[in-house]
């Protein structure tokens, strides 16, 4: 007897907490590369979207860290209102919520500028609230490829395979993408491939929570 992924029919609170979820990722990543594609300095081969948060128009990504951080919250509290009893249902959502409250500090404790964003500055420095915000960061990326991994276990015992396999991908290529920058081999290839990453694992997110919502 397999696990029913998720009830049948989800009260308008619930499915109005896991909206908020599923829109998350593509409103940060459309306000991130927006703001790429138009703020002078910014480089997708040089720089993270978190430092986006500095110079004048920083208050931008500021609010995108902070909006972002609530929306995925509350789908996270969605799922967990939603999943049935089972492998998964507690700790997926808390690993999604731990993501969430990341990008709340990553607000906070914003990145460092440097390599020549905002335009004009030097070398990268290190200061503390560089340190938090890197911290931060650490804490909800693997936060979010441990719940790919705890959902993939969920999927494979209720004999999804096609979801198994894709959430153990993501988390896979997501872990990989982070270590290799995480080394200091920041080169151009290895920026990019962080960037996809980044949406592969939020467009994860996303799928999961539609596919709960049904």
């Amino acid at each position: 007897m397999t696990i029913t992924a998720t009830r049948t029919h989800v009260a308008l609170p619930a499915r109005a907490l896991l909206a908020c979820g599923a829109v998350s990722g593509p409103l940060y990543f459309l306000t991130s590369l927006t703001q790429a594609a138009v703020r002078d300095g910014f480089d997708l081969t040089k720089h993270p979207a978190s430092m986006l948060s500095n110079g004048d128009a920083g208050w931008i990504q500021v609010t995108n860290f902070l909006v972002t951080g609530v929306l995925m919250i509350a789908g996270a509290v969605g799922l967990s209102r939603t999943l049935e009893p089972g492998r998964g249902s507690t700790w997926g959502p808390r690993l999604l919520g731990v993501f969430g409250v990341s990008l709340l500090f990553a607000a906070v404790f914003k990145a460092d500028p440097g390599n020549g964003f905002p335009a004009g500055s030097g070398p990268a420095t290190i200061s503390t609230a560089g340190i938090l915000h890197m911290a931060a960061g650490s804490v909800g990326f693997l936060s979010l490829i441990a719940a790919t991994f705890v959902f993939a276990s969920r999927f494979s015992r209720e004999g999804h395979r096609g979801w198994a396999v894709y959430s153990r991908a993501t988390g896979i290529a997501f872990f990989a993408a982070f270590a290799t920058m995480s080394s200091g081999n920041a080169n151009a290839v290895v920026m990019l491939a962080f960037w996809a990453a980044v949406m592969l694992a939020w467009g994860w997110v996303t799928a999961v929570i539609l596919r709960t919502t049904r």
